[in-house]
Protein backbone atom coordinates (compact mmCIF):
# COMPACT_ATOMS: atom_id res chain seq x y z
CA UNK A 1 0.00 0.00 0.00
CA UNK A 2 1.51 3.34 -1.04
CA UNK A 3 1.37 6.58 0.94
CA UNK A 4 -1.67 7.96 -0.87
CA UNK A 5 -3.58 4.74 -0.24
CA UNK A 6 -2.59 4.76 3.44
CA UNK A 7 -3.66 8.35 4.03
CA UNK A 8 -6.89 7.86 2.09
CA UNK A 9 -7.65 4.82 4.23
CA UNK A 10 -7.08 6.83 7.43
CA UNK A 11 -9.49 9.54 6.25
CA UNK A 12 -12.06 6.90 5.30
CA UNK A 13 -11.76 5.32 8.74
CA UNK A 14 -12.29 8.71 10.37
CA UNK A 15 -15.44 9.38 8.38
CA UNK A 16 -16.79 5.88 8.97
CA UNK A 17 -16.44 6.35 12.72
CA UNK A 18 -17.58 10.00 12.70
CA UNK A 19 -19.83 10.43 9.65
CA UNK A 20 -20.46 14.10 10.46
CA UNK A 21 -16.77 14.79 9.75
CA UNK A 22 -17.18 14.02 6.05
CA UNK A 23 -17.52 17.77 5.52
CA UNK A 24 -14.00 18.22 6.96
CA UNK A 25 -12.25 15.57 4.86
CA UNK A 26 -11.04 17.86 2.08
CA UNK A 27 -9.70 20.42 4.57
CA UNK A 28 -7.93 17.72 6.59
CA UNK A 29 -6.31 16.55 3.35
CA UNK A 30 -5.24 20.11 2.55
CA UNK A 31 -3.78 20.62 6.04
CA UNK A 32 -1.88 17.35 5.65
CA UNK A 33 -0.45 18.53 2.33
CA UNK A 34 0.68 21.84 3.83
CA UNK A 35 2.38 20.06 6.71
CA UNK A 36 4.06 17.58 4.38
CA UNK A 37 5.52 20.47 2.39
CA UNK A 38 6.63 22.17 5.61
CA UNK A 39 8.46 19.15 7.01
CA UNK A 40 9.90 18.05 3.66
CA UNK A 41 11.57 21.45 3.28
CA UNK A 42 13.00 21.47 6.80
CA UNK A 43 10.38 23.72 8.38
CA UNK A 44 8.72 23.34 11.76
CA UNK A 45 5.20 23.56 13.13
CA UNK A 46 4.10 25.93 15.89
CA UNK A 47 0.85 24.94 17.60
CA UNK A 48 -1.23 26.77 20.21
CA UNK A 49 -4.67 27.42 21.69
CA UNK A 50 -6.39 28.28 24.98
CA UNK A 51 -7.77 26.06 27.74
CA UNK A 52 -8.76 22.68 26.34
CA UNK A 53 -7.23 23.72 23.03
CA UNK A 54 -3.94 24.36 24.84
CA UNK A 55 -4.10 20.76 26.05
CA UNK A 56 -4.76 19.68 22.47
CA UNK A 57 -1.67 21.61 21.34
CA UNK A 58 0.45 19.69 23.84
CA UNK A 59 -1.19 16.43 22.75
CA UNK A 60 -0.31 17.07 19.10
CA UNK A 61 3.34 17.68 20.02
CA UNK A 62 3.37 14.36 21.84
CA UNK A 63 2.11 12.49 18.79
CA UNK A 64 4.50 14.08 16.27
CA UNK A 65 7.74 14.41 18.26
CA UNK A 66 7.87 10.68 19.10
CA UNK A 67 6.31 7.45 17.94
CA UNK A 68 2.52 7.64 17.84
CA UNK A 69 1.49 4.34 16.25
CA UNK A 70 4.89 3.36 14.83
CA UNK A 71 8.28 2.77 16.49
CA UNK A 72 10.19 5.17 14.19
CA UNK A 73 13.74 3.74 14.37
CA UNK A 74 16.53 6.17 13.49
CA UNK A 75 17.90 6.20 9.94
CA UNK A 76 21.12 4.24 9.47
CA UNK A 77 23.12 7.42 8.83
CA UNK A 78 22.06 8.93 12.17
CA UNK A 79 22.81 5.70 14.01
CA UNK A 80 26.27 5.60 12.49
CA UNK A 81 26.90 9.23 13.46
CA UNK A 82 25.94 8.61 17.09
CA UNK A 83 27.91 5.39 17.34
CA UNK A 84 31.00 7.01 15.79
CA UNK A 85 30.80 9.97 18.17
CA UNK A 86 30.27 7.85 21.30
CA UNK A 87 31.72 4.34 20.95
CA UNK A 88 30.17 2.06 23.50
CA UNK A 89 27.25 4.39 24.18
CA UNK A 90 26.17 5.35 20.69
CA UNK A 91 24.13 2.17 20.27
CA UNK A 92 22.17 2.95 23.45
CA UNK A 93 21.50 6.48 22.18
CA UNK A 94 20.40 5.13 18.80
CA UNK A 95 18.16 2.48 20.32
CA UNK A 96 16.42 4.98 22.62
CA UNK A 97 15.79 7.82 20.18
CA UNK A 98 12.89 7.93 17.74
CA UNK A 99 12.26 9.75 14.50
CA UNK A 100 10.61 13.13 15.15
CA UNK A 101 8.78 15.85 13.27
CA UNK A 102 9.76 19.32 14.60
CA UNK A 103 6.74 20.68 16.46
CA UNK A 104 6.73 23.31 19.22
CA UNK A 105 3.81 24.03 21.54
CA UNK A 106 3.55 27.72 22.40
CA UNK A 107 1.32 27.19 25.44
CA UNK A 108 3.75 25.82 28.04
CA UNK A 109 6.37 28.59 28.35
CA UNK A 110 4.96 29.93 31.59
CA UNK A 111 7.59 32.57 32.39
CA UNK A 112 7.42 34.12 28.92
CA UNK A 113 3.63 33.96 28.69
CA UNK A 114 3.01 35.54 32.08
CA UNK A 115 5.72 38.17 31.70
CA UNK A 116 4.52 39.24 28.26
CA UNK A 117 0.86 39.26 29.31
CA UNK A 118 1.70 41.37 32.37
CA UNK A 119 4.26 43.73 30.82
CA UNK A 120 3.03 44.19 27.25
CA UNK A 121 -0.37 42.83 26.14
CA UNK A 122 -2.18 39.57 26.99
CA UNK A 123 -3.61 39.14 23.51
CA UNK A 124 -0.12 39.24 21.98
CA UNK A 125 1.46 36.34 23.88
CA UNK A 126 1.27 33.85 20.98
CA UNK A 127 2.01 36.55 18.41
CA UNK A 128 5.32 37.29 20.16
CA UNK A 129 6.31 33.63 19.99
CA UNK A 130 5.32 33.36 16.34
CA UNK A 131 7.45 36.43 15.65
CA UNK A 132 10.39 35.02 17.59
CA UNK A 133 10.30 31.42 16.39
CA UNK A 134 8.63 31.64 13.01
CA UNK A 135 10.55 31.67 9.75
CA UNK A 136 9.34 31.50 6.14
CA UNK A 137 8.75 27.85 5.38
CA UNK A 138 7.33 27.13 8.83
CA UNK A 139 3.65 26.49 9.57
CA UNK A 140 1.32 27.22 12.46
CA UNK A 141 -1.67 25.26 13.69
CA UNK A 142 -3.98 27.61 15.58
CA UNK A 143 -6.77 26.02 17.64
CA UNK A 144 -9.86 27.98 18.69
CA UNK A 145 -13.32 26.48 19.04
CA UNK A 146 -14.92 29.83 18.15
CA UNK A 147 -12.30 31.12 15.72
CA UNK A 148 -12.41 34.43 17.58
CA UNK A 149 -9.87 34.06 20.43
CA UNK A 150 -7.98 37.37 20.43
CA UNK A 151 -4.56 35.92 21.14
CA UNK A 152 -5.01 33.32 18.41
CA UNK A 153 -6.15 35.93 15.88
CA UNK A 154 -3.18 38.20 16.64
CA UNK A 155 -0.77 35.30 16.18
CA UNK A 156 -2.37 34.45 12.83
CA UNK A 157 -1.99 38.05 11.70
CA UNK A 158 1.74 38.00 12.50
CA UNK A 159 2.16 34.61 10.83
CA UNK A 160 0.49 35.79 7.62
CA UNK A 161 2.66 38.90 7.50
CA UNK A 162 5.81 36.80 7.99
CA UNK A 163 4.96 34.32 5.25
CA UNK A 164 4.19 31.26 7.39
CA UNK A 165 1.63 28.69 6.30
CA UNK A 166 -1.48 28.97 8.48
CA UNK A 167 -3.80 26.14 9.47
CA UNK A 168 -6.82 26.60 11.72
CA UNK A 169 -8.80 24.09 13.77
CA UNK A 170 -12.17 25.48 14.85
CA UNK A 171 -15.92 24.88 15.04
CA UNK A 172 -18.76 25.37 12.60
CA UNK A 173 -18.42 29.17 12.74
CA UNK A 174 -14.70 29.70 12.11
CA UNK A 175 -14.84 33.41 12.87
CA UNK A 176 -11.81 35.46 11.83
CA UNK A 177 -9.85 32.28 11.10
CA UNK A 178 -11.64 31.93 7.78
CA UNK A 179 -9.88 35.00 6.42
CA UNK A 180 -6.50 34.46 8.11
CA UNK A 181 -5.79 30.78 7.43
CA UNK A 182 -4.71 28.95 4.30
CA UNK A 183 -7.09 26.21 5.42
CA UNK A 184 -9.47 25.87 8.36
CA UNK A 185 -10.79 22.53 9.56
CA UNK A 186 -14.22 23.44 10.93
CA UNK A 187 -15.72 20.71 13.10
CA UNK A 188 -19.48 20.82 12.37
CA UNK A 189 -20.52 21.59 15.95
CA UNK A 190 -21.44 24.76 17.85
CA UNK A 191 -20.70 24.23 21.55
CA UNK A 192 -17.15 24.24 22.89
CA UNK A 193 -17.54 20.75 24.34
CA UNK A 194 -18.82 19.23 21.11
CA UNK A 195 -16.23 20.99 18.98
CA UNK A 196 -13.38 19.79 21.18
CA UNK A 197 -14.74 16.25 21.12
CA UNK A 198 -14.43 16.29 17.31
CA UNK A 199 -11.01 17.96 17.32
CA UNK A 200 -9.32 14.96 18.93
CA UNK A 201 -10.16 12.40 16.19
CA UNK A 202 -9.38 15.04 13.55
CA UNK A 203 -5.85 15.73 14.77
CA UNK A 204 -5.25 12.08 15.61
CA UNK A 205 -6.00 11.27 11.98
CA UNK A 206 -3.78 14.11 10.77
CA UNK A 207 -0.91 12.88 12.97
CA UNK A 208 -1.38 9.32 11.73
CA UNK A 209 -1.32 10.49 8.10
CA UNK A 210 1.94 12.35 8.71
CA UNK A 211 3.49 9.43 10.56
CA UNK A 212 2.66 7.03 7.76
CA UNK A 213 4.17 9.47 5.27
CA UNK A 214 7.47 10.16 7.02
CA UNK A 215 8.17 6.98 8.98
CA UNK A 216 7.22 4.02 6.81
CA UNK A 217 9.29 2.75 3.90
Amino acid sequence: MNTVEKTDRLLQELVQKYPELQVCAADIRRAYQILCQTFEKGGKLLVFGNGGSAADAEHIVGELMKGYRLKRPLPAADRSRLEAAFPGEGQYLSDHLQGALPVISLVSQTALLTAFANDIAPEMVFAQQVYGYGRPGDAILAISTTGRSANVVRALQVAKAMGLATIGLSGRNCGAMQELCDVVICAPEDTTTSVQERHLPIYHTLCAMLEDTFFTS
